[in-house]
């Protein structure tokens, strides 16, 4: 018997009482379905514990004429809004819901009041909300069954600009509120379809600029009018069958000559650009970077831009003077992710949020005229050293077509765990998305405890790698990333430290959907895999997800209408390729979930139990695409854990 099943079983018997009693163990709450998982004893609880205990935080907005900050983080069961005033101050409490509110904003003049959104069991139907600091109190200020998402403040911080579904429950129309006066809600901009969003006012709040997202690889921007919805495309519609180009994340110039937009136009990568609104001429200011620009923001005054380069998975600060467009990188940033820009209308402090392999998220400011860091938060980490964490190593491998795939690989420490270590794929989801070396949280459990591997691979179709390789998984291509994952098999199989006969696939959302495609084609090669709210169906998926999004996946996944597309969806879907699995399946779904549907997961479920092979099934009836409150996370990291020791590591 292997020692890691021994162990378990130890744990067990260790804990095992008279048979009139009932066994030591941890009980699941009333709002959690558990099917196939056993008992979870008491001492994994304990061993665990502390690695369930790990905070983060995030700036969310500026007080407008204070040097304090609104942050995100967690004392209780979910995120909650509190309030910093200093570097390191106390963080005081301002919301108390049983739903997360993870997202601020203050009202930007006076900062008497703020706007938040929150939705109900992880739906995602958010409602927005005013916060008014003196009373302590929230007002419902939407309608409180669509959708509605929190946009930009005009500059005279009477207005806020914001999406909601209400007309139709499919399409993102641009509304404007000025929260102070419920009754002054209303319609800005009918549009058709669930992608579009606006991004900045005009200096005399005339106008806005609005997004139009049709895929990742195709975005527009309208200006439009305010007060009576008149829009005008700024960026040229391309032909078809010509190169699509991404616009995003317009700002406008504080002449009003011109707007900022970031752009793969003509170039592979996302570049910081200027728009002149009279010419329509671009003007490309980081063409000496080789790689994608994720996010910018322009200051108050319209002098500074702070930037974000993402160099193969890793974040570098930068910041440009808009007046002669010099450029340089900023010292002294800790190296990890970054996100969450802001600035205070000081012009001096911006505001980000930092995660790296050895310290969670928190909150930091940059005064751009010293160069002087400050942090505003220093997270928990549940007793537990994060120096001693594993750094990451960026690794390449080479796919079945001879493209290079890159990834990043998690070590255990090989003083307690010499000699070929077990291995866990992790895969992101998206399917747009970036696996970024950041805080790993509980993760960590699985190195320093267990003496797992980790990899997370980054295979053709995420972003960060330009836009052809973003777009080599879409339609008919899907199957090409899982031959990256088959590819990524082969690797492990020649590197001494790691153990190709024990190896795990895992993955959330479009990574579920990897994980249980990769299960029926590699069953052969694996032990086992984790879907964490998985695509089981494309074309059942794409039928039933919220009908708001629901173009948007057609774009990447293929439409399911299209008689071809909709047989090679059917021929390729992991529920109708389930007789191919026989390793154990462990599958977590959020019975709220609007992206994806808990039916894909209850298919999964009932059709791999007819091979007979061990399934646990875990469901959360509060909680939509994945866990967010701490009691259900905590079940499902035990549970997890126990699942990783009894059929990896055995």
């Amino acid at each position: 018997m292997k020692i890691a099943t021994l162990v378990i079983l130890l744990a067990f018997c260790a804990f095992a009482a008279p048979a009139t009693q009932p066994p030591d163990v941890f009980q699941p709450n009333e709002n959690l379905v558990v099917e196939g998982i056993p008992p979870i004893p008491s001492s994994l609880v304990e061993q665990v514990g502390r690695y369930t205990e790990f905070r983060a935080a995030a700036p969310l907005s500026w007080h407008p004429t204070r040097r304090e900050m609104l942050i995100s983080t967690r004392f209780a069961d979910t995120p909650q809004v509190h309030l910093v005033k200093m570097p390191l101050g106390a963080r005081t409490q301002l919301t108390f819901f049983k739903e997360h509110v993870s997202n601020a904003s203050y009202q930007p003049t006076t900062g008497e009041y703020f706007v938040y959104p929150r939705d109900t069991g992880g739906n995602e139907f958010d409602q927005l909300y005013r916060f008014d600091l003196a009373a302590g109190e929230s007002m419902l200020l939407t309608d409180g069954k669509s959708k509605n998402d929190l946009g930009p403040w005009a500059r005279d911080g009477k207005w806020l600009a914001y999406t909601s579904t209400r007309r139709s429950g499919a399409d993102n129309d641009i509304y404007a509120i000025n929260p102070a006066d419920k009754s002054s809600d209303h319609l800005v901009l009918q549009v058709k379809g669930g992608g579009w969003g606006p991004s900045d006012w005009s200096d005399d709040d005339s106008k806005l600029l609005v997004e139009e997202v049709i895929s990742i690889n195709e975005m527009y921007i309208w200006l439009v009018d305010a007060k009576t919805g008149e829009k005008t495309e700024l960026t040229p519609r391309q032909p078809a069958g010509a190169e699509k180009i991404a616009y995003r994340h317009p700002r406008f110039s504080r002449d009003g000559k011109g707007i900022y937009c970031t752009t793969d136009r003509d170039n592979q990568f996302l570049r910081l650009a200027y728009i002149d609104l009279t010419t329509k001429q671009h003007t490309y200011l980081t063409t000496d970077i080789k790689w994608d620009i994720d996010t910018f923001e322009l200051s108050d005054d319209g002098r500074t831009i702070a930037f974000v380069v993402n160099e193969d998975g890793v974040s570098k600060l930068h910041l440009m003077d808009a007046a002669t467009r010099k450029q340089r990188a900023v010292e002294g940033v800790p190296l990890g992710v970054i996100g969450a820009l802001e600035w205070h209308k000081n012009n001096r402090d911006l505001a980000f949020a930092l995660s790296s392999a050895r310290s969670p998220t928190d909150a930091y400011s940059l005064d751009a005229s010293t160069g002087r860091i400050e942090r505003w938060t220093e997270s928990e980490t549940g007793g537990l050293n994060a120096q001693n964490f594993s750094e990451p190593m960026l690794i390449r491998w080479k796919s079945f077509d001879g493209r290079e795939i890159s990834g990043f690989l998690y070590q255990p420490p090989k003083d307690r765990f010499p000699g070929k270590r077990p291995v866990i794929i992790n895969i992101h989801g998206g399917p747009e998305g970036q696996y970024q070396p950041a805080f790993l949280a509980r993760t960590n459990f699985y190195l320093n405890e267990l003496g797992c591997a980790i990899v997370f691979p980054n295979v053709r179709g995420s972003s960060g790698y330009g836009k052809e390789f973003l777009t080599l998984d879409n339609g008919f291509k899907r199957e090409d990333s899982i031959k990256d994952i088959g590819s990524l098999l082969d690797w492990i199989a020649t590197q001494k430290d790691l153990d190709s006969d024990r190896i795990m696939i895992t993955g959330g959302s479009y990574g579920g959907f990897m994980t249980l495609a990769c299960a029926t084609h590699y069953n052969d090669r694996i032990r086992c895999a984790v879907d964490v709210v998985g695509i089981s169906n494309m074309v059942t998926f794409l039928e039933h997800t919220e009908s708001y999004r629901r173009d948007l996946r057609r774009a990447e996944y293929g439409d399911e209408r299209e008689p071809k597309m909709r047989e090679f969806l059917q021929r390729t879907a992991p529920i109708n390729n389930a007789q191919k699995i026989s390793k154990p399946l462990f599958i977590v779904q959020g019975r709220n979930d609007p992206r994806v549907p808990y039916t894909e997961a209850q298919q999964m479920v009932a059709t791999v139990r007819k091979n007979g092979s061990p399934v646990w099934f875990l469901m959360a009836n509060d909680e939509g695409h994945g866990f967010a409150k701490k009691k259900n996370a905590d079940y499902q990291f035990y549970a997890t854990v126990m699942f990783v020791q009894a059929y990896l590591l055995r």
